[in-house]
C-alpha cells in the first residue's frame, strides 16, 4: 500500500519540558490506526503538529511526499465535541469550511448537499443541530471534517460521548464510509475496545516524553461484530495491549 503520511523524527517541548521525542508515525491509503495512551501523554499535541497547527521542534510531516510541517489545511482535525453551530441550520454547517476557503455560499451548500445520501444525512438538511441524535450530529461533524482536507482525517475521540449501541452502529458507518470515500485516518481513544474494533494497526504512545513504543497489526477482517469481541483472539489482543500501557 502507498503511505499517505508521515511523521519523520517529530520532537517537541513546552519550555523546559519534553512532550514527545522521536515520533516516527505512517498511515497507508485507506488505513486506520488507532492512537492509543494515557491522558496527558501527548497524543494532541501529535495530532496538532500532523494538522500543521503547531510547528515540531524538529521532524518533519509529509503527506504524499510533500512537506506540510506546519502548516494547516492540508489534513482535516476533528475534535471529540462536534462544535456545530447552533444558529446554522445542518448544510450550512456541514458547507462551512468550504465557505470559509473562499467558495461561494452556493457552490459550497450544492458540494455539501452532494454528500449527504453517502452520509446517511438525507432528510436534515434544513434542520438545527439541536434537532439531531448525538449520532446524526457527529455524521455531520465527521462530513464537515472531510471536506476541510479530502484525503486524510485526525479524529481525537470523536464518539466518546456515544451511548454503546450507538458507537458501534457509527463505527460500522464510518469504516464504510471510510472505504467509499477513499479515506485514512488516525484515530485517538482511550477505549482499547474500539480501537480493536477499528483500526488496522495500533500504536502505543508512550513515556516522559513519550515515543511510540509499540504497534499492534489487527490482522482481522472488518467490520468486526459481536463474535469477534467474544472470541479468544480478540481477549488476547486486549491482554497484549494493556501489558505494553
Amino acid at each position: 500500500m502507498q503511505k499517505i503520511l508521515c511523521a519523520n523524527n517529530i520532537s517537541k517541548s513546552y519550555g523546559e519540558k519534553e512532550v514527545l521525542k522521536d515520533i516516527n508515525l505512517t498511515l497507508d491509503e485507506g488505513e486506520l490506526v488507532c492512537l492509543l495512551g494515557v491522558s496527558g501523554v501527548g497524543k494532541t499535541t501529535l495530532f496538532n503538529i500532523l494538522s500543521g497547527l503547531m510547528k515540531p521542534d524538529s521532524g518533519k510531516v509529509l503527506l504524499k511526499g510533500e512537506d506540510i510541517t506546519g502548516v494547516s489545511g492540508h489534513i482535516s482535525y476533528m475534535l471529540q465535541k462536534d462544535l456545530l453551530l447552533p444558529h446554522k441550520i445542518v448544510l450550512d454547517n456541514a458547507a462551512l469550511p468550504l465557505v470559509i476557503s473562499g467558495m461561494s455560499k452556493k457552490e459550497a451548500r450544492d458540494k455539501a448537499a452532494s454528500y449527504f445520501e453517502r452520509f446517511g444525512l438525507l432528510g436534515t438538511e434544513k434542520k438545527y443541530p439541536v434537532q439531531l441524535s448525538g449520532g446524526m450530529r457527529q455524521r455531520v461533524a465527521l462530513l464537515r471534517t472531510y471536506l476541510c482536507g479530502n484525503s486524510v482525517a485526525l479524529l481525537d475521540e470523536p464518539f466518546s460521548a456515544l451511548d454503546t449501541l450507538t458507537r458501534s452502529s457509527v463505527h460500522e458507518w464510518y469504516l464504510k464510509v471510510m472505504e467509499e470515500i477513499k479515506l485514512s485516518t488516525i484515530f485517538i481513544t482511550h477505549d482499547i475496545d474500539e480501537a480493536i474494533l477499528i483500526s488496522d494497526r495500533i500504536c502505543i504512545l508512550k513515556g516522559q516524553p513519550a515515543g511510540i513504543t509499540d504497534e499492534i497489526v489487527i490482522d482481522e477482517p472488518k467490520p468486526r461484530g459481536q463474535d469477534f469481541v467474544l472470541s479468544d483472539k480478540f481477549l488476547e489482543y486486549k491482554r497484549r495491549i494493556k501489558l505494553m500501557l
